[in-house]
């Protein structure tokens, strides 16, 4: 059985490349088709503005003409400068549950790797945060969240058999949204607004929440920056994640809080589930596709979490709770029964004791690894 690894040249290629995921989970119920469009939008260096400080290969596997394997390799140039070291990045890893197609498609990562000086290979990770991270190693019978990618589970064991080790873990909740703001939120945010002088954004409408985007993804790039494997987002990034998520987010479901000059001290950004309208979309966004995400966005009884940032003076003074304390008025209010919590780093404690505070569980775990080439 000969496997014919092939590096993507052509538009046509990268549309099979992007679409092989479908074909390999069309019996899964779990698996979240990603929008066709955006996806090949992330990959193309035309469109994709992390190419300025990015290069990228992409590579499918073919048996008797068949694909069987894809996977992308990523150099961020900007993210190796910062920690003064030389990776690779190996993501977009989907295969058959054969071991030499998946030997192959990393081997042709390590390789251009070497090519270029790489003193290590780390995934799956994308050009920057916002791209699908990890590899999914508890929680094969949960649905992901809108932003998450599905794995079968022989991935993690593939992988680790070809010497690749662990090098940090994102873990996932499911939290149960109570019937009512709890009286201790309500209470504990009313002292920390009067201690430190914050207040609530008034976000009556997008327009409104446009005007805060740019504090907004100032003091993310700032309270990032320490964070595993980011890399800071140029200005061209950020105008194509305004458009990519602004138009996208209800303001209800968004927390911003402000001290007394006005500024920008911390926010939270959730959205109502988009999971089971993005596997109706089946990748597409018209016809269909996007009338069942906007439905989504309207009605629904779960929420996922998107981003939350707290600027470093305030990190320890709770002001988690007053972030979710308006959160939660929205979910009691719209009907929110379940929230899902986005892959948050496994020592993001902060995080994570706010969340022990309602009735929860740890459901899903997903797993960067790393080898030195």
């Amino acid at each position: 059985m000969k496997i014919t690894i092939k590096e993507i040249s052509s538009k046509n290629d990268l549309r099979e490349f992007v679409k092989f995921p479908d074909k390999l989970y069309s019996d899964n119920i779990y698996y979240i088709p990603a929008i066709h469009k955006s996806e090949f939008n992330t990959l193309n260096k035309n469109q994709n503005p992390a190419f300025e400080f990015c290069e990228a290969k992409y590579w499918l596997a073919y048996i008797n003409n068949k694909i069987v394997g894809r996977i992308a390799g990523i150099i961020n140039h900007n993210y190796n400068k910062k920690v003064n070291k030389n990776y690779v990045r190996f993501g977009w890893l989907d295969f058959i549950e054969n071991k030499r197609v998946l030997q192959k498609l990393i081997q042709a990562v390590e390789t251009w790797g070497k090519q270029n000086n790489a003193e290590f290979i780390s995934g799956p990770l994308g050009f920057s945060s916002f791209d699908a991270s990890g590899i999914l190693i508890e929680g094969y019978n949960e649905l992901p969240t809108s932003f998450g990618h599905y794995n079968f589970p022989y991935y993690p064991e593939l992988i680790e058999s070809l010497g690749y080790k662990k090098d940090i873990d994102w873990i996932e909740f499911n939290v149960k949204v109570p019937k009512s703001v709890p009286e201790n939120f309500v209470r504990i945010t009313d002292i920390l607004k009067t201690k430190y002088k914050l207040h609530i954004a008034e976000l009556k409408n997008k327009k409104s929440l446009l005007k805060y985007s740019d504090e907004i993804f100032k003091l993310l790039n700032e309270e990032y920056k320490d964070l595993y494997a980011f890399s800071q987002l140029s200005d061209k990034q950020i105008t194509v994640l305004k458009k990519q998520f602004i138009s996208f987010l209800n303001p209800e479901y968004v927390s911003i809080i402000l001290n007394n000059e006005n500024k920008i001290i911390a926010f939270g950004i959730t959205i109502p589930s988009l999971s089971k309208a993005l596997q109706k979309a089946k990748g597409k966004l018209f016809p269909f596709g996007f009338i069942r995400i906007m439905f989504a966005l309207r009605k629904n009884d779960t929420a996922d979490t998107l981003l939350i940032a707290i600027k470093k003076d305030f990190r320890n003074k709770g002001v988690h709770t007053i972030i979710f304390n308006e959160i939660f008025k929205t979910f009691v209010k719209k009907g929110i029964t379940n929230l899902e919590t986005t892959r948050e780093l496994e020592n993001n404690f902060k995080v994570q004791q706010l969340w022990s505070r309602f009735e929860h569980r740890q459901h899903k775990r997903a797993r960067c690894y790393i080898k030195k080439i």
